[in-house]
């Protein structure tokens, strides 16, 4: 493949609403001193202040707590314990956050750190306030610097990785790109390390059997996901409808170069992050609940706008924030979507303003109570 053709699949990146870039710990610290690579971290600010400057929201999934947090604890060098890992995350972390923070605020960008660990993106009100709080972060012109809150994480509750971290992250967010920075430029039919023979793979359209054969275990160095790790995260990230691409970060400015033609492994999906996102409320089998609308409501949900309370005449089942309902108009099912409150609060603000559900429900919760953006219309 030409760097021309590597170009022009580079616009995915490019065009991005929301970029997702994923930094291992391997490009963030040096392995032999235990020092933060600066220089190379202030060339990757300059690459997402200028992404930024196009308009584009940028969410940051970085490795390199645990790394950082080893050498300023004198932990010596190989597998730590899960409370030594625990204790160099919690001096990492702060470090870590740092010079994020410096890195980007003197390129004129908010910065707002976010821990997760596995239970906030499995469990369904986790994952829902984390969305939220992401949502409004990007919404403000913060860029959310994200990673696993190894502090606390038991081996239960851990990623160990912070690739499928960044695939749930862009799942959460419906980005359109992710991004993984790697010591690898992309997949290979084997592990070009060992393999001088192995095929490099350009372009992805399937994540199926024998392009997860093709992954390879984890590398040397001081990050703990591989070939393995990356491929489930494309897994992920293709099924919500977000592209992924696996690069190299060794050189400076990396995402310049890939937009530049740089080779780079991309995964496509089948559909966009807003597409697939209806289609899956739209194929929910049983809905929690039922919202009748009056036909003010009805009208304005086909014109594509949000469902507000003072269009609800009546709410039935029993049902919790994220659940999907259906949407009723003069007996028919018009729509379907997720709720933004439970059942109890729905019918609380039920038929009342907006700028009443504060008085209402004594929290200022969202002005919809179903977002048009978690709404799909049926049989229109």
């Amino acid at each position: 493949m030409t760097v021309s053709e590597f170009r022009a699949r580079s616009r995915r990146l490019r065009e991005a609403r929301r970029l997702i870039v994923k930094v291992g710990s391997a490009l963030l610290v040096d392995a032999r001193s235990g020092r933060l690579n600066r220089a190379w971290l202030e060339s990757l600010g300059d690459d997402l202040a200028r992404a930024a400057k196009r308009g584009q929201q940028i969410i940051v999934v970085s490795s390199g707590a645990i790394a950082l947090g080893r050498r300023h604890l004198g932990l010596a060098d190989g597998r730590l314990r899960l409370e030594e890992s625990q204790a160099a995350a919690a001096v990492g972390q702060i470090r870590l956050a740092r010079a994020w923070q410096e890195i980007l605020e003197e390129r004129g960008l908010a910065v707002a750190q976010v821990l997760l660990t596995l239970e906030d993106t499995e469990d369904r009100r986790r994952y829902l306030n984390a969305r939220a709080t992401l949502n409004t972060l990007l919404g403000l012109g913060a860029v959310p610097v994200i990673n696993e809150n190894d502090t606390v994480a038991t081996a239960e509750i851990r990623y160990g990785d912070n690739d499928r971290l960044a695939a749930r992250v862009a799942q959460m967010a419906s980005a359109e790109c992710l991004v993984l920075l790697s010591d690898i430029d992309g997949l290979y039919s084997a592990d070009p390390r060992r393999d001088p023979g192995a095929r490099f793979v350009p372009e992805i359209v399937e994540v199926d059997a024998a392009i997860e054969a093709m992954a390879s275990g984890p590398g040397a160095g001081v990050g703990s996901g591989g070939m393995t790790t990356k491929v489930a995260a494309a897994r992920i990230a293709v099924g919500a409808g977000c592209s992924l691409c696996i690069a190299s970060g060794r050189r400076p400015n990396p995402l310049r170069a890939i937009e530049e033609g740089e080779r780079c492994s991309w995964f496509l999906p089948a559909g966009t992050p807003l597409a697939l996102r209806k289609q899956w409320i739209a194929g929910t089998l049983q809905p929690r609940g039922r919202l009748s609308v009056d036909g003010g409501a009805a009208a304005a949900l086909r014109r594509g706008k949000s469902l507000l309370p003072a269009g609800v005449t009546r709410v039935a089942g029993r049902f919790e924030r994220g659940d999907t309902v259906s949407v009723f108009a003069d007996g028919a099912e018009i729509a379907r979507g997720l709720a933004a409150y439970s059942s109890h609060d729905a019918a609380a603000i039920a038929g009342r303003r907006s700028g009443e559900i504060a008085a209402l429900l004594g929290y200022r919760g969202r002005e919809e109570l179903i977002h048009r953006d978690d709404l799909v219309m049926l049989g229109v």
